[in-house]
């Protein structure tokens, strides 16, 4: 892969100078618990996620080909018939009426072609969409990006604090009330999941970046729009807190995937990072997960319609 981003590296960032702050959540799901306080330095995080034109830019320059385009190697998926495993990705296809929200296969499909150029699968394209998020995004997609840009994925607690934008506890970046003062703050699913859509703002899938309010810290769609990916690795439970605010971790992360695998899953031998933020898909009513402190784990292989990701530079 040849080829660097010539920009300068903090175009397009903010300086967050770091502080202390209480991690996770307790009032939703169990992977969220318990609240602790960690400690982080100052970072530069971009102020919004990464768009389909800077992807296209750093594709042009490096000729690279993500995940979703590339033929899955039979090595990995035993006992699949090697004559299915084709290039794609999986889609959103919301249903035509209500369906019991305990199989999301009812309103996901694997698509073959779909991939960050054709978001729906063949015959579509990203036309009039360069400020939208990327997606259709593998973690090893993320992480070659970040590298040609001179940057890294953000560990989780610093995607979390980041998000939080200064409300250090509170449920959502903007506050504890879902509706910022009766205005819709994020891209997030409006109706009944997963076949009534309203829309949000007009956007019935992925919307331009900054096309909600940014939080406090002046950083777009940090809920709703995309799920991002992090580097950490995923874990069913936060660490217990420390027992003095002197022990609370500082720049915690999470390099071992030995506990990230998800044994009741078919890619149980894959191991899982976590993405943050939530998507235009979530809903009350489904997957309340478009808060600071929620989080989830997504085999580093896949990619779907409504993950992308942003980056982060250390040190002032």
């Amino acid at each position: 892969m040849a080829g660097k981003a010539r920009d300068a590296p903090t175009r397009g960032m903010t300086w967050l100078a770091g502080g202390s702050f209480r991690m996770g959540c307790d009032r939703f799901y169990r992977e969220e618990e318990p609240i602790h306080r960690v400690d982080i330095d100052g970072f530069w995080i971009d102020s919004k996620p990464v768009t389909v034109g800077e992807f296209r830019h750093f594709v042009r320059a490096t000729e690279y080909v993500t995940v979703a385009e590339r033929r899955p190697d039979p090595a990995n998926y035993p006992g699949v018939d090697p004559a299915l495993l084709v290039p794609g990705s999986l889609v959103f296809q919301g249903t035509p009426g209500p369906v019991a929200l305990t199989d999301f296969r009812a309103w996901w499909a694997f698509v073959p072609g779909a991939c960050w150029r054709r978001p729906e699968g063949p015959g579509g394209a990203v036309a009039n969409r360069d400020r939208h998020p990327v997606v259709h995004i593998a973690n090893e997609d993320a992480a070659a990006y970040a590298g040609w840009a001179g940057k890294e994925l953000p560990t989780e607690a610093e995607w979390e604090f980041a998000a939080r934008g200064g409300l250090d506890g509170s449920l959502f970046t903007w506050g504890d009330a879902d509706h910022g003062g009766g205005r819709l703050m994020a891209n997030t699913w409006q109706g009944r999941f997963p076949w009534e859509n309203l829309g949000a703002a007009g956007y019935r899938g992925t919307s331009k970046v900054g096309a909600f309010p940014a939080n406090g810290y002046g950083l777009s769609d940090m809920a709703g729009n995309v799920w991002e990916w992090t580097s950490d690795f995923f874990s069913s439970r936060h660490p217990e807190e420390a027992p003095s605010p002197c022990c609370a971790p500082r720049n915690p992360r999470v390099d071992s995937p030995a506990g990230s695998f998800d044994r009741a899953a078919p890619d149980s031998h894959i191991p899982r990072k976590v993405i943050k933020g939530g998507s235009h898909l979530c809903s009350p009513s489904y997957c309340l997960r478009y808060r600071p402190g929620a989080r989830q784990g997504e085999a580093i292989d896949s990619s779907t319609s409504h993950i992308g990701f942003r980056c982060v530079l250390r040190g002032g």
